[in-house]
Order: C-alpha cells, then sequence, then structure tokens
C-alpha cells in the first residue's frame, strides 16, 4: 500500500481546492471527503499550475509597476489637475485681497462724507456721497468675483484630491493583487514540490503506532481552559527513531455551517519540554525515539475564547515515524474524540493545568522533533502521570472515535481531510536528524 504517494495526492488537493476542504455542512455525512471526490493532479497537471501561477504573479507585479507609476504621477505637485488647482487656488485668494481692498475703500469714503465740515458747500457733498456709492458698488462686485473664485478653486481642489484617492485605491487593488498571487505561486510551487518529494521517495509503510486522546472532557465551555493528554503507543517490533504526533482542533457552531476554529487555542508540553507550547500551523509535535512496544503521553491544553460560539468540535490525532535509514511509516488514519462547545456562563468551566506536562515513565529519551522540543520519555509500562479528568468541564470523557456529544457527522470527516499533510500525513521523506 503506497500511503506515501497517496497522502501526497491528498495533499496537493489540498492546495488546490481549500475551499472545499474547509467547507463544513450537514449534507457532508451523505457525500465522500473532499480529497476523495476531487480528481489527484498528476506531475504534469502540478507543474502546469505552477507555471500559470507564476505567469499570473509575473504580471500582478508588472500590473503593480505600471500603477505606480500613475500613483506617482497622480500625487505629484505637476499633475495637470494639481496645477489647475493651484492656479484656481491663487485666483481666489487674488479675489480675497480685491475685495479686502473694496471694502477698506467703503469704509475711507464713508469716513470722508461723515469728516465734511458744515462750510462744506452741495458739490462737495454730492461729491463724497458718490464716493461712498461708487465703492459700496465696487466692493459688492468684488465679493461677487470672490466667491466664484473661491468655489472654483474648491472644486479644482477636490478634482485633484480625488485623482489622488483614486490612484492609490487603484494602487492598493494591484498591491494586494499581487500579494494573493504570490499565495497562489507559494501554494502551487510547494505543492508540486512535495509531489515530485514523494513521487522519487521511497513509499511508507502501515505501522502501529497510535495517537489516543485520554481525558478529554465531553463539553468545552467558553473562557476556561481544559488538560487532557495525547498517548502515543509504538506498537511496533523496533525502536522508531523519530516520531511526530499530529494534533488538531476543528470546531463548528451548531448549524454545522460556520468553522470556528479561530476561537480554539491548542498547546502542548511534555516531560523533557515542560513548558506549554503553542502547537504548530502544521499541527505537529516532536515526539523523539520511542522504544518497541513503548508509549509516552503529550500533555495538552485546550482554551476556548470566552466570545467562542456554543457548537461542536472534534480533537484529530494521527503519528508517523521516520528512522535514520530513511524507512518510514505510521497510521493510515486518524484517531478522533469528539466533544460539545457551550457558550460562556453555561456551565463551571475548569481552568487547565498551568503547571509542567507530564510523559511517561523511565525509557528511551527521544530527539528533539520539528518544533524545536525534546522528545518525550517512552515506557514499556504503565503509562506516566496524564491530565486524565484532571480538568473536567463537565459530563464524562469522549471516548476515542466516539462520543454522547451531538455532533454533525461531516465535522469529523471535514476535519479529518482539512488536516491534509498533518494528522493524516504519516509519510514525508526526511531524515530523523531533521526532526519528525
Amino acid at each position: 500500500m503506497k500511503i506515501r504517494r497517496i497522502l501526497a495526492t491528498a495533499v496537493a488537493v489540498a492546495v488546490t481546492t481549500p475551499a472545499a476542504l474547509l467547507s463544513v455542512t450537514p449534507a457532508f455525512a451523505d457525500s465522500k471527503p473532499a480529497a476523495e471526490a476531487q480528481a489527484k493532479p498528476t506531475i504534469e497537471e502540478l507543474e502546469k499550475a505552477a507555471a500559470k501561477a507564476q505567469k499570473a504573479y509575473d504580471d500582478a507585479l508588472a500590473a503593480q509597476k505600471a500603477g505606480y507609476e500613475v500613483l506617482e504621477k497622480a500625487l505629484s505637485p505637476e499633475a495637470p489637475l494639481a496645477v489647475a488647482a493651484k492656479a484656481a487656488r491663487k485666483k481666489a485668494d487674488d479675489a480675497a485681497a480685491a475685495k479686502t481692498a473694496a471694502d477698506e475703500a467703503v469704509t475711507d469714503a464713508k469716513a470722508a462724507l461723515a469728516a465734511l465740515p458744515d462750510t462744506a458747500t452741495d458739490a462737495e457733498r454730492t461729491e463724497a456721497e458718490k464716493a461712498v456709492t461708487d465703492a459700496e458698488t465696487a466692493a459688492a462686485t468684488a465679493a461677487t468675483a470672490q466667491a466664484e473664485a473661491e468655489t472654483a478653486a474648491t472644486e479644482a481642489d477636490t478634482a485633484s484630491d480625488d485623482a489622488r484617492v483614486a490612484a492609490a485605491r487603484a494602487y492598493g487593488v494591484l498591491q494586494k493583487a499581487v500579494a494573493d498571487a504570490l499565495a497562489v505561486k507559494t501554494a502551487a510551487d510547494e505543492a508540486l514540490a512535495k509531489a515530485r518529494e514523494e513521487e522519487g521517495g521511497p513509499d511508507c509503510v502501515p505501522a502501529n503506532l497510535r495517537a489516543t486522546v485520554t481525558g478529554l472532557p465531553s463539553s468545552v465551555v467558553a473562557g476556561t481552559s481544559t488538560t487532557f493528554s495525547l498517548r502515543v503507543k509504538n506498537g511496533t517490533a523496533q525502536t522508531l527513531d523519530a516520531v511526530t504526533t499530529y494534533a488538531y482542533v476543528h470546531t463548528t457552531d451548531t448549524t454545522g455551517l460556520k468553522t470556528t476554529d479561530g476561537y480554539m487555542h491548542l498547546q502542548w508540553s511534555t516531560a523533557a519540554s515542560p513548558k506549554w507550547h503553542a502547537v504548530a500551523k502544521d499541527h505537529r509535535i516532536g515526539i523523539g525515539a520511542l522504544k518497541a512496544g513503548a508509549q509516552t503521553d503529550v500533555k495538552l491544553r485546550l482554551t476556548a475564547d470566552a466570545k467562542a460560539p456554543a457548537g461542536n468540535g472534534v480533537v484529530l490525532t494521527s503519528a508517523e515515524y521516520v528512522n535514520e535509514d530513511g524507512s518510514c511509516g505510521g497510521a493510515p488514519g486518524g484517531e478522533t474524540a469528539a466533544f460539545t462547545v457551550k457558550a460562556a456562563g453555561s456551565g463551571t468551566g475548569t481552568t487547565g493545568d498551568t503547571g509542567t506536562g507530564t510523559g511517561g515513565t523511565t525509557g528511551s529519551t527521544g530527539s528533539t522533533g520539528d518544533t524545536g522540543s525534546t522528545g518525550s520519555t517512552g515506557s514499556t509500562g504503565t503509562s506516566g502521570t496524564q491530565a486524565q479528568g484532571s480538568a473536567s468541564t463537565g459530563g464524562g470523557l469522549a471516548s476515542t472515535g466516539s462520543s454522547d456529544a451531538t455532533v454533525p457527522l461531516g465535522i469529523a470527516g471535514v476535519a479529518a481531510v482539512a488536516l491534509g499533510g498533518a494528522a493524516v500525513l504519516v509519510v514525508r521523506r526526511r531524515k530523523a536528524g531533521a526532526g519528525a
């Protein structure tokens, strides 16, 4: 069974059809997983997709460059609209100065009329009165000219500003297009690289290596944390040089239509690396070496944001190994443990243990894994201290693979597919020294 190649294809499908992997609907229970429904892309198809993504990225870069030149011209003080606005503003300022002068002339004319002595002749008085009238007429004309010039200047300023804003917005769209094209290009390149790696590398084999959730409550209350364990057991007859386990939490609201993963935060710790670490985006946790028949526990802490809506969730786990000689394998499928999410205040949430995580008892010490942690200590005997039952948020413990929690069947199926090259990826060709 060529698990390595099959799962590499699933990863490629996950990259090329992310929307299909992340949608959660009740109808999913009656349909095949997205990874099965999609046609499996070949190396040639992935090469064409990568070439197309590269061209789209190059075109986006060229468009961005041209857009930047347009933006520079629009922001330049020499832009036609900017020049027109500057001229209109000067005209408005000149009109305002002319009106001020006209108003002052009116004031002077009125003062001269008032200052006429009683001995002034009728002709002198008539001339002074005419000067006041002429000054007032000129002031009214200047006021009208000022208002018109100010309106024209405002309109010119607005036109210049609008052109600058439009150019900036257009450039912003081009910048986003470049970022989007780069994301698609990166995903296409990674999918092609992985497919080429899996095509040329040895096939991994199914192995009796299990990662099972223990101590997960049947419900989690928003605004609280709960601590449980992930037990990894080497059921094979050989020592596995570098073991990696995966832990992924997927949740939806009560309708099953809205994904709420963003409200959930998962951390891990082991006896060898006792501090709490956030589970990485690839969901990997390095265990290190594990002797034949040995098992070890990884302590997990799930924190639900206070604003997390009520709904359903599932924890998916799996494990893989890579030996120093290049042989590899793992569980062909993942384990699941379901739970419900209760809204804040609907129950007594128990805060998870913030202390040291504990692994198994005496055994072989593992090597450093991909996440930077030192591997847990394995054991062929009774497991070490577990978090089982130490952080219950109410209700019984959820059993691996099934639960009393009312979870739509689709949530487990879609979450399993969403893991793509994570919880189900028991196939990665790499040296044990590079971490597992």
